[in-house]
C-alpha cells in the first residue's frame, strides 16, 4: 500500500535540519511503509495469528484489486482488435470483479464491525483515507462493465437502472470529493517531501463520472443523454483541473527530493490515470451526442465541431499520460534491476491507471482510423493482462508470506 508521512508536526518549516529530521522520521529509505515504526511479531508468534485476526487488517487500498480486474474487463471489451471468445473472457473478468468486490466488502466490513473505531479512523487517517476513493472507483468500474456486457443481453430495465445509478454516483462522488479534501486540508498535515500521486485519488471518483457517462450514454434515449453529457463533461473538467493543480506539487517533490523510495515507485503510475481517463471520457461522450435534440437541434453544427474537438484535445492530453508513463516506467525499472521492489498494494497501479491510457490510445486510433495506433493499443492491452497476472501472483505470495494483511502492516501505523 502506498504510504505517506503523517506523524511529523514540523510541516511548513523550511530549515535544512528540520527537513533532514523529517526525512528520518518518515523512514524515507524504507519506502514509507506503514510498518516502518511498528514492532512486527516475532517468528515464534506467527502461527498464533488466526484468520479472523488477519481480516481486521483489510484496508481501502485492497479495492485497487477490484479497479484493476474490472479495468481489464473493460479493456478486453474496448480493445480495437477483437477475436472469437474475447467477449467471453471479458465477461469472466467482469464476474470475477463482482465476486471480489463482494468478498473484499465483506472483509473490510468485518474489520469495522470487529473494531468499531476503525471506520472513523480509516476515513480520518491522512494516509489510509487517501484510498477510500478506491471503493467508489470500484463501483464505477462495475457499473461501466454492466453497461458494456449487461445492456446488450438484457431488456430496457437495465438501462433505466444504470441511469439511476449514474445520478446517485454523481451525487455521492461530488460530496465525497468536497468532504475528503476538506478533511485533508483541515488536519492531515502531509509534508510535500512525502507526496505521491495518491494525493490525486480523492478527486478520481468525481472524474470517473465522465468516463461512466461515456459508457452508459449509448444505452440512453436522446432526452436522457443530454443531461448526462452535461454532467459528464462538468465532472471530467473538475477532475482534470484538480489533478492539474496537484501535478505541480508532485513534480516539485521529485525535483527537490528525487525519485521515491523503490517500494513506492509503482504508485507513480497513478499520475497516468487522469489524462488517460479524460481522453477516454471526452471521446466516448462525443460519440453519443444526441443528434437533433435540444441544444444540438438548435445548433446542428455543434455535434461535428465537438466530435473534432474531442479527438484533438484527447490527443493533446494523451501526451501528458505518455510522459508520466515514460519516466514512471524508467523509475520502476531502475529499482527492479537492483532487486529493490517489494510488494505492496501500490503494485496495482501498474494496471488500473494504465487501463485508461490504453483505452485512450485505442479510441484515438479508431477515430483516426489508424491501424498502426490500433495495434499499439492491442499490444498495450496484452501487456496489461500479463501484468495483472504478475501482480495477482505477487499479492497471493505476499499474503502467504505475511507481508500484507498482517498485524503491524497496512493500516496499523497511526
Amino acid at each position: 500500500m502506498l504510504a505517506l508521512s503523517s506523524h511529523t508536526n514540523l510541516f511548513g518549516l523550511s530549515l535544512p535540519l528540520v527537513h533532514a529530521q523529517n526525512m528520518k522520521k518518515d523512514d524515507w529509505e524504507a519506502g514509507h511503509t506503514h510498518a516502518a515504526d511498528q514492532k512486527l511479531r516475532s517468528a515464534d508468534a506467527l502461527s498464533r495469528v488466526l484468520l479472523y485476526e488477519r481480516l481486521k487488517h483489510f484496508t481501502w487500498a485492497w479495492y485497487t484489486l477490484i479497479m484493476s480486474t474490472g479495468g481489464i474487463a473493460l479493456l478486453l471489451h474496448g480493445t480495437p482488435h477483437q477475436f472469437r471468445g474475447l467477449d467471453v473472457i471479458g465477461k469472466i473478468f467482469f464476474l470475477l470483479t463482482v465476486v471480489l468486490f463482494i468478498c473484499l466488502t465483506a472483509g473490510i466490513t468485518y474489520r469495522f464491525v470487529a473494531t468499531p473505531p476503525a471506520l472513523k479512523t480509516s476515513l480520518m487517517h491522512p494516509t489510509e483515507s487517501l484510498f477510500f476513493p478506491c471503493f467508489l472507483l470500484s463501483i464505477a468500474t462495475i457499473l461501466a462493465n454492466t453497461a458494456a456486457y449487461g445492456v446488450p443481453a438484457s431488456g430496457p430495465w437495465l438501462a433505466v437502472a444504470l441511469r439511476v445509478c449514474f445520478w446517485l454516483y454523481a451525487a455521492i462522488t461530488a460530496i465525497s470529493a468536497i468532504v475528503q479534501f476538506f478533511a485533508l486540508f483541515n488536519g492531515a498535515r502531509l509534508p510535500i517531501h512525502s507526496m505521491t500521486p495518491a494525493w490525486i485519488l480523492p478527486i478520481f471518483p468525481a472524474m470517473l463520472t465522465g468516463t461512466l457517462a461515456s459508457a452508459i450514454m449509448p444505452s440512453q434515449s436522446p432526452e436522457q443523454r443530454l443531461p448526462m453529457l452535461v454532467a459528464g463533461v462538468t465532472y471530467q473538467g473538475l477532475g482534470w483541473i484538480v489533478a492539474s493543480l496537484i501535478y505541480p506539487l508532485y513534480l516539485g517533490r521529485l525535483m527537490q527530493d528525487g525519485l521515491p523510495a523503490p517500494a513506492m515507485r509503482p504508485g507513480m503510475f497513478i499520475a497516468v490515470g487522469p489524462a488517460g481517463y479524460t481522453a477516454v471520457a471526452i471521446i466516448g461522450m462525443s460519440r453519443s451526442i444526441p443528434s437533433d435534440y435540444g441544444y444540438f437541434a438548435t445548433y446542428p453544427l455543434a455535434e461535428q465541431v465537438l466530435r473534432i474537438l474531442a479527438l484533438w484535445i484527447s490527443l493533446w492530453i494523451w501526451c501528458v499520460a505518455f510522459w508520466f508513463f515514460g519516466f514512471s516506467l524508467m523509475a520502476v525499472l531502475a529499482a527492479a534491476t537492483k532487486w529493490k521492489l517489494r510488494f505492496s498494494m501500490a503494485w496495482w497501479a501498474f494496471v488500473f491507471p494504465n487501463v485508461g491510457f490504453t483505452l485512450a490510445t485505442g479510441s484515438i486510433g479508431e477515430e483516426f482510423e489508424s491501424e498502426g495506433i490500433k495495434w499499439v493499443a492491442s499490444a498495450m492491452s496484452i501487456c496489461l493482462v500479463i501484468m495483472w497476472f504478475v501482480v495477482l501472483i505477487a499479492q497471493v505470495v505476499a499474503v502467504r508470506h505475511r507481508k500484507i494483511l498482517w498485524p503491524g502492516r497496512d493500516e496499523d501505523r497511526r
